[in-house]
């Protein structure tokens, strides 16, 4: 391990830069080691995350990996998989669903640890947050028309809509996302999983 990542990361998790406004407290959830070459940029936990302290530890994550097809053992191996959300802590609930991530953390946080991931060959980018973030899409740019826009990015990075079962009504109105986007995806994943050329 990069012993100056491993310093970034305890800051990371011993961060309270945002702490009086999150409800639960501050728990930061991030997963990464230097020899990972898949990131995963997701939205920030929800209440079981923030629980647990484990990353897509909840139905989102079950779907996720399924898009993925990866299993649990692969999918929590940090020499293989890096995860780092938008905000790292539990933001709260709002009146549609839990509060968009604290605008404090990417700014702070992403960069720094980014530079310590120098192999990574497939970034998901998942809800609008990453992809506004990450991507140079208009600001009024559905994530449906940047997902359906995937190969712009591909194989590189990949758009995808977040897998929450909020979602799977949106999943029955595109039906070309699982028909398209996910064996794309799913190659990808596993050519850098097996480490294949």
């Amino acid at each position: 391990m990069d012993g100056a990542l491993d310093v970034l990361l305890s800051q990371v998790r011993a961060c309270t830069l945002c702490a009086e406004n999150l409800p639960l407290g501050p728990r930061p959830v991030v997963s990464m080691h230097p020899e990972a070459r898949i990131l995963i940029i997701g939205q920030a936990p929800g209440t079981r995350v923030h629980e647990s302290g484990i990353p897509w530890d909840d139905p989102s994550g079950n779907r996720l990996r399924a898009w993925m097809d990866v299993d649990v053992q692969t999918f929590y191996d940090p020499r293989k998989i890096a995860i780092m959300p938008m905000g790292f802590c539990y933001p709260g609930r709002g009146t549609s669903g839990d509060l968009p991530p604290r605008p404090e953390c990417a700014p702070t946080w992403h960069e720094q640890l980014l530079s310590h991931l120098p192999q990574i060959e497939l970034t998901l980018l998942l809800s609008s947050y990453a992809i506004q973030y990450y991507l140079d899409v208009p600001k009024n740019q559905t994530v449906t028309a940047t997902v359906e826009a995937w190969q712009e990015s591909a194989p590189a990075v990949f758009p995808l809509p977040h897998p929450s079962p909020r979602n799977n009504r949106w999943l029955k109105r595109n039906p070309w996302f699982e028909s398209e986007v996910i064996p794309a995806l799913q190659a990808a994943v596993d050519r850098l999983v097996s480490r294949r050329p």
